[in-house]
Formats: structure tokens, sequence, C-alpha cells
């Protein structure tokens, strides 16, 4: 019962005992001038008691609760509570201490959780500004090597200018590829780029996606499928061109990394008033500690084999940010020596 009391019941019960107590004292004081013996009379005077402290203690309690709690709300929201004309109100017949209590635990909760956030931000900030120097380094040193080993002669040598000239052109190109892909990836996060959402056929999307990516394919021995059971036309309401983005960096990934003389399949699913796009691969696989990481700007599972591939590392990145533009989720699972499978969402039209 007294585990959550109020202000209102703390000064209630109070007054009572300081009542209760005045009155048997009044009943029994018969050296009193007035006959206070008289139980009406030791009555009137208790109950009189009884008021008069319950209205004193409710004012005591009312200050008292009034000055913690400022100072603690103060504390925890910021508030400029600087003088005692200050309109914040509390209601005496509330559980104020308890009230008090579990907003302070929430806010807590509230600020652990912002510095575990701000912990990780910076952690993700020291390991972007590390990953992005190292991916401008290797290209631009790749540069200056080829630079100056043609100033130094090989210029002249028909063995090497051409090939060297050629291997720097090539270093160019991915230096490009990271700063525009970086650009990208800025006026996704910063909501500067509009979408031009309209209705299409993402089945249609995929066989030209096919067509584009045919001879990358066909290098590899790679056959490019539609899943069986969606020789349909599935309607979606989506930027066409930035879904072609996604869906080129899946299916390329998918070659890139996957087994020679292997196959990459597209799937469609009808979840009411969403379709779900797979794109799957029986290729090499990737580990469970990796697969978090994927869509991580320049994280790459096998560096060595990546960097040979080509690419700036932010296309899976790339991917993320758009999907999450339209509002719709991606997600990735896979076994190694199995394959990869990489899911996303578009509204149904």
């Amino acid at each position: 019962m007294f585990k959550n009391i109020t202000p209102n019941q703390i000064a209630f019960f109070s007054a009572i005992l300081i009542g209760l107590v005045s009155f048997l004292t009044l009943l029994l004081g018969k050296f009193f001038v007035l006959d206070f013996s008289s139980w009406y009379v030791s009555f009137f005077i208790g109950t009189g008691v009884f008021f008069i402290s319950y209205f004193l203690i409710i004012y005591s309690i009312k200050q008292f609760i009034y000055e913690k709690v400022k100072l603690i709300y103060k504390s925890i929201h910021k508030f400029k509570l600087a003088s005692k004309k200050d309109t914040r109100k509390i209601n005496l017949n509330q559980r104020v201490f308890k009230d008090v209590e579990q907003e302070v635990e929430e806010w807590a909760d509230s600020q652990q959780k912002e510095i575990e956030s701000l912990k990780l931000l910076e952690e993700y900030r020291r390991d972007f500004l590390g990953n992005i120097s190292h991916e401008l380094k290797t290209p631009i040193f790749s540069i200056q090597g080829y630079i100056h080993t043609l100033l130094d002669g090989g210029l002249h040598d028909e063995g090497i200018n051409e090939n060297y000239l050629r291997k720097a052109a090539n270093n160019v190109s991915r230096l490009l590829t990271i700063v525009e892909d970086l650009e990208s990836i800025s006026r996704l996060e910063s909501g500067k780029l509009t979408l031009d959402i309209q209705k299409f056929d993402i089945r249609e999307l995929v066989r030209e996606v096919f067509e584009d990516l045919e001879i990358q394919a066909k290098k590899r021995k790679i056959g490019l499928f539609i899943k069986e059971g969606t020789d349909r036309s599935f309607f979606v309401e989506a930027d066409r061109e930035r879904i072609r983005q996604v869906l080129v960096n899946l299916v390329s990934n998918s070659i890139k990394y996957g087994k020679e003389s292997g196959h990459t399949k597209v799937g469609f699913y009808d979840m009411e008033n969403y379709i779900l796009i797979e794109v799957t691969d029986n290729g090499i696989g990737i580990s469970a500690d990796h697969i978090r990481h994927l869509f991580d700007r320049f994280y790459r599972v096998d560096k060595s084999r990546s960097r040979t591939q080509g690419g700036s590392g932010l296309g899976l990145s790339i991917v993320k940010h758009i999907i999450e533009a339209h509002n719709q989720t991606i997600n990735a699972r896979s076994s190694v020596g199995v394959g990869s499978t990489f899911g996303f969402t578009l509204k149904k039209s």
C-alpha cells in the first residue's frame, strides 16, 4: 500500500496521525482550564488540528518535491528552470517519486544508447577514413610509379611505354569510379537525389540486365536464368534506372565471385503489397562473420581478389542506400561453398 504512495496520501495519513494524537491528548487533559475531557470538544479540536496539519504538510511536501523535481528535470531535459516563477506543475495525486524515478531510468537508458551510438559512429568514421585513404592510395601510387618510370626513360621504350600508359589510364578510371560512387552515396544520404518513381515490369528489367552482362558472364561460363515459375510480368513502382543499377551490381557480383561454369538465377515472389526479388548464385559463398559487414563502405570479403576484379568497393553500399531510399529493405544470406542470395523488396504496382 505504501510502496508507491502519493504526496496527498502522505499528507492525509500524517494529518490523521497528528489529529488522533491531539484528540487523545486533549481527552486526557483534565488539568486544562476548559473541560477538554469532553469527547466532542476534543474531537473538534482534533479535527481542526487534522486540517491544519494536512494543509501545512501538503504545502511543505509540495515545495520539497517541486524543488527536487525541478533540479532533476533541469538535468535530464536541459530545461532552463532558473526561478521559482517556473510554471511546471506537480500533480500531487500522482506517484511523483515513482514517475520521476521511471523517467530518470528512461533518460539514463537513452543516454547510454546515445553514447553507444556515438562510439559506433566514431569507430565507423575511423574505419571509413582508413579505408578510403587505402583505396585512393593504391591507384595513386600505381599511377605515380608508371609516370615516373616513363619520365625516367621508359617513354622512349616501345616495349613498355604504351603498356604503362594504358595501366595508368586504368587506374585513373578506378579513381574516377571511387569518386563518382562516393558522390552517389552522398546524394542518397543527404536526400538530394530525387527518385523518378514509375510503373514498370521488374522481370523485363532483369532480362535487359542479363543482356548487358551477357559477355561478362560468357567469359566465366556462367549462365544467367530467371527462376522457373516466374514466367509472367511483375509490375512495381520504383525508379527504374536506380533499380537497374541495383540489379547490375548484384548480378555482376554473382558473376565475378561465382564458380566458373556456374549459374546466377533471379526469382520473383508476390508478397501481397510487395514484390521480393532474389539474386542467387552457386558461387564461393560468404562466411557468417562477413555477412553483417557486406553493405559497409569499402568492405571486401576477399580484399586481394576483390581489387583484381575491379570496382570501388562501394557497390553494395550504394545498393543498400538506393533500396532504403525507396523505403524498402535488402538482406543477404550465404553458405560457404554453396552460394549466396541477395533479396530486396519493391512496392507492387
